[in-house]
């Protein structure tokens, strides 16, 4: 609504806060097998110059169900299908509402947000990496940590979002401990944002690691919302210590008046 202004937001310093980690979704193009049934793996030969862990990495890609099941369906990547799972357990993605998917490149989450919002709904997806834009969705290529990027936001939206979605994470450095604060960085640097332009009972999900130091984080989401989830969704691959939090019932709000 015309007027409409996000909430104050608050000044905190990111110590290591990187760029968004994409996901995907698209227009379905039809159904893929079940990625739990079982197929014959393939090997990928090691070729010349490359690096033992490439090889691997392409074999789990090549082997990954989720990763054909993607490609079948037309979502940008595998990482649509843990926001799927996430909905479905948690209704958070409704027709008519408006969503702010964070570090959205290249754009599957944005793609899922898109169905369930559906025609009258609202999806700004936000990357400071260039993205190819979703149908339904509108893309802002900048930093959500800079200046003035919560009005820029605000203004696409055209009102308060009932959801703020962030799957961001930065380049993997190898060393858990420091892969772990980066996290909870950006973890911590979306909540503040989402605290400027949710909706009185709006939802907030967030990738996070397991590892500990999560208790300020979580001590802050359940002072904020009502209720407060961590999930692993079945797309998570099993040996990622990635998980989800996913806090609903948000107590605060902004309004279409401003």
């Amino acid at each position: 609504m015309l007027g409409w202004r996000p909430a104050r937001r608050t000044k905190r310093t990111m110590a290591g806060a990187g760029k968004g980690k994409g996901r995907g979704s698209g227009q379905r193009r039809g159904k893929a097998a079940d990625p739990g049934s079982r197929r014959l793996a393939e090997k990928v030969k090691t070729a010349r110059g490359r690096p033992i862990s490439s090889t691997r990495w392409l074999q789990r890609q090549i082997n990954d169900p989720y990763v054909a099941r993607a490609r079948a369906e037309g979502y940008r990547s595998r990482a649509a299908y843990k926001l799927i799972e996430i909905d479905k357990r948690f209704p958070i993605l409704k027709r008519g509402g408006r969503v702010v998917d964070l570090g959205a490149a290249p754009g599957g989450w944005t793609q899922v947000a898109v169905e369930k919002v559906g025609a009258r709904g609202q999806v700004v997806a936000v990357d400071s990496a260039d993205m190819e834009p979703v149908e339904g969705a509108e893309f802002l290529a900048l930093d959500f940590l800079s200046p003035g990027a919560d009005i820029k936001i605000a203004d696409a939206l055209g009102g308060p979002a009932d959801v703020v979605l962030s799957d961001m994470a930065g380049p993997s450095t190898g060393v858990g401990s420091v892969d772990h604060l980066r996290i909870m960085g950006l973890c911590e640097a979306a909540l503040d944002f989402a605290r400027t332009v949710l909706a009185a009972n709006g939802a907030f999900v967030a990738k996070v690691l397991q590892g500990g130091g999560e208790g300020e984080l979580v001590a802050a989401l359940k002072r904020d919302f009502r209720r407060v989830k961590h999930v692993k969704p079945p797309a998570s691959r099993a040996d990622s210590s990635e998980m989800y939090v996913v806090a609903t019932g948000y107590r605060g709000g902004a309004s279409d008046e401003g």
